[in-house]
């Protein structure tokens, strides 16, 4: 009766610590991305891209919102954020370097916070 009560624990305890670590397949995810034009549209969108596991991206020019989704198990909403940066575009989360923002087309260059 022990060798039965204790594999049925170690079963249960096995099913809820997977549950635990499983990653969403589907995030929807939106942040906020500095940017001015078309231009930055399309490379913001690019960046997002270059990210594993983003399926769609879409920033709209007026509200400077990046939507994606973004397959969990093969980078995280701060990998987004990061290859954004990198392109030169500020988001809520990761600020872009002084480098990658100096690279940036004359119109694409926005009022840095």
């Amino acid at each position: 009766m022990n060798r039965l009560l204790l594999i049925a624990m170690i079963t249960f305890f096995g099913f809820a610590a997977q549950a635990q670590t499983k990653k969403n397949k589907n995030l929807k995810y939106t942040t906020e991305v500095n940017g001015n034009c078309e231009q930055c549209k399309k490379r913001i969108e690019k960046a997002a891209y270059g990210v594993p596991g983003v399926k769609t991206a879409s920033w709209d020019i007026s509200s400077h919102q990046l939507s994606v989704i973004l397959n969990e198990e093969k980078s995280s909403p701060s990998d987004l954020n990061k290859a954004v940066a990198k392109a030169g575009h500020d988001t809520k989360e990761v600020k872009a370097t002084t480098e990658d923002y100096d690279n940036l087309h004359s119109c694409c260059k926005y009022v840095r916070e």
